[in-house]
């Protein structure tokens, strides 16, 4: 993309709050109160996903075709996390152009937060005005497994698979390599962070974005 869009979509999204990380770090729970909060208006990534698959096409989301094709066995079992880590379609990019073709229609007099997984360090840098305007919540394998265990989805994906413990333990990794991917790239692009583990409780969390953002 050519800078002066670049400089164009940025100006456009100066109202965007942005915040990513890894699986089960609690962005929708702490984006909704924020959004509560502040009168802000509320963009779930995670809410959009089929959408977006559906706007999709082979040719720019090749990733994302191969991921349909394969069944579940295929997907969660018989390839190792380090595969699925590189080849998942949304830990790649694809379908961010439709995120921000999504925010471009919203009404600009409203502020609005944005949040989910989706939400890659550097697709979001190039578009940020200011670095306050994003943060990624990056969660510890502890707390990951204990957020996925009390909302009763842990086993959603894998008990869909025929050996659901070697699944679980292949999405965990996965999450975890992904959660350290995140952390080094936004580190390496100055960006915020806030770690969350098994102490933090979820109005220290909500305090924390809070601050970060300064609102």
């Amino acid at each position: 993309m050519r800078p002066e869009h670049v400089a164009a979509l940025r100006a456009r999204l100066q109202h965007v709050y942005w915040i990513g990380g890894g699986s089960g770090a609690g962005k929708s729970t702490i984006a909704r109160r924020i959004a509560a909060r502040h009168g802000l208006r509320l963009y779930a990534t995670d809410d959009v996903m089929s959408d977006h698959a559906g706007r999709s096409t082979p040719e720019d989301s090749p990733f994302l075709s191969e991921f349909v094709a394969m069944d579940m066995d295929a997907r969660w079992v018989n390839r190792s996390p380090e595969t699925m880590l590189e080849t998942f379609h949304w830990f790649r990019g694809e379908g961010f152009d439709l995120i921000v073709e999504d925010l471009l229609r919203l009404p600009e007099e409203h502020h609005v937060i944005v949040e989910g997984f989706r939400l890659l360090p550097r697709l979001v840098k190039p578009l940020l005005a200011v670095p306050s305007q994003a943060v990624w919540l990056l969660p510890t394998p502890d707390f990951r497994r204990s957020a996925f265990g009390s909302r009763g989805s842990l086993w959603e994906i894998a008990r869909k698979t025929s050996n659901p413990e070697r699944a679980l333990s292949n999405l965990l990794e996965r999450d975890r390599m992904f959660t350290e991917r995140l952390y080094r790239e936004a580190k390496t692009l100055e960006l915020q962070v806030i770690e969350v583990d098994t102490t933090t409780t979820e109005d220290d969390l909500a305090e924390q974005v809070t601050e970060a953002f300064g609102l």
